[in-house]
């Protein structure tokens, strides 16, 4: 496992959507926008139970994150890792509310029906690009 630094859990702490990428069955990866948290060790996602990315991720738990900084250039975070534990109930609507006050500012509106999970991920490779500095510096990697 590989571990979430300070300077990557704090990343993960600004509101910064990820491209989350599992694979299709026939192995072609899939990417999905998606909202991002982590514990202090882990990444966390959470998803609608039917999408594509909880099916391909319950027959295939390899997963990969993008982080990206759009105000900054070049600054983003690279997760590798797999899923660790799938979490439904109370406990994932809690994750998406917690998640959408951090987006959006208010509560999640989900849709009448929809079942909620959240996707606890195991960071196997996390590589930290810190961006370019104001006045044309250069970034570094951490991880």
């Amino acid at each position: 496992m590989s571990e979430l630094s300070d300077e990557v859990q704090q990343f993960l702490d600004e509101p910064h959507l990820a491209v989350c990428v599992t694979l299709m069955k026939g192995g072609a990866p899939q990417a999905t926008p998606v909202w991002v948290d982590h514990d202090g060790v882990r990444v966390l996602i959470n998803t609608v139970v039917g999408h594509q990315k909880e099916r391909n991720l319950r027959r295939d738990a390899r997963v990969a994150l993008c982080v990206i900084d759009p105000n900054e250039a070049g600054r983003y975070i690279q997760v590798r890792g797999r899923v660790l534990e799938i979490i439904s109930g109370d406990e994932a609507w809690q994750h998406i509310n917690k998640l959408s006050e951090k987006y959006s500012g208010r509560a999640y509106r989900g849709r009448e029906g929809e079942e909620r999970i959240k996707v606890v991920i195991e960071p196997l490779r996390v590589d930290y690009r810190a961006g370019r500095a104001r006045g044309g510096g250069s970034g570094r990697w951490a991880g």
